[in-house]
């Protein structure tokens, strides 16, 4: 039996961050210059992607590619994209889920790492009206930062060259694999959202789930009343057939 290959040696006690911004934009589709070929259903488009952060505007130095999973609805609904812009632009009527992985080059000898973004088409908060009158583009994206702790010597040096920002210690003890904000697997990514025009931040989430809750209760009690009206309408509806049964009989 051959032996196995030696494992790349490691720089011990040495985490490297690498900032990055994912998010989406998704704009009204403007009936007067909507073109043949879209969908008649479709009523937005729309563009997801990984961007780079302003002080750091390379990523494909230690990115080789990212794929982005679409609704199953799509046709070929997982684009991967090999070189930047790494975005996929589509359009459609309806808001979901997107599963992004980032694939690493392979000096970087790491797994895939996955995030998730929800595709929004519709502005939320306080402004959602003023943004829906003016037909403003709607923009949701966050900030993250993939974490490599201990990275192979080699990526280590490709990372160094390209004078970004070296963490000491801020791996946990004995990890060797690249996560997402630093946390380990299970744990709730950090993902932070940028003061950006059309933001969704928390904040204005926990508003909106309150309007929505408000809003549940209205219906159900709106149910309850059209059931409440249903029932007389059906108690009248036999009364009448039972006067008419015997008015019949009378006869």
């Amino acid at each position: 039996m051959a032996p196995r290959p030696a494992k790349p040696p490691r720089k011990k006690g040495v985490s490297i961050y690498r900032p990055f911004i994912f998010g989406s934009i998704a704009k009204l589709i403007d009936p007067a210059s909507r073109p043949a070929n879209i969908n008649a259903d479709h009523t937005h488009q729309w563009t997801i992607y990984v961007r780079p952060c302003p002080t750091h505007p390379d990523l494909s130095y230690f990115i080789k590619k990212i794929s982005f999973k679409l609704h199953e609805t799509y046709t070929n609904s997982l684009r991967t994209v090999e070189a930047p812009p790494f975005e996929v632009t589509e359009t459609g009527w309806g808001e979901f889920e997107v599963q992004i992985k980032l694939y690493f080059v392979p000096e970087a000898n790491e797994k895939p790492q996955t995030i998730w973004h929800h595709l929004k088409l519709h502005p939320y908060g306080e402004k959602a009206e003023e943004q829906r009158e003016k037909k403003e583009p709607v923009v949701s994206e966050c900030y993250e930062e993939v974490v490599f702790n201990e990275p192979v010597e080699t990526f280590y040096d490709l990372l160094t060259s390209s004078g970004g920002p070296v963490g000491r210690g801020k791996g946990s003890k004995g990890s060797k694999q690249a996560s997402m904000g630093g946390k380990k697997a299970g744990q709730e990514e950090r993902v932070a959202e940028l003061p950006f025009n059309g933001t969704y931040s928390q904040k204005e989430e926990g508003k909106e789930l309150d309007r929505l809750g408000q809003a549940i209760k209205t219906v159900e009690l709106m149910v309850k009343e059209e059931r409440r009206k249903l029932e007389e309408r059906e108690k009248t509806l036999a009364d009448l057939k039972s006067e008419d049964g015997s008015t019949v009989k009378a006869r």
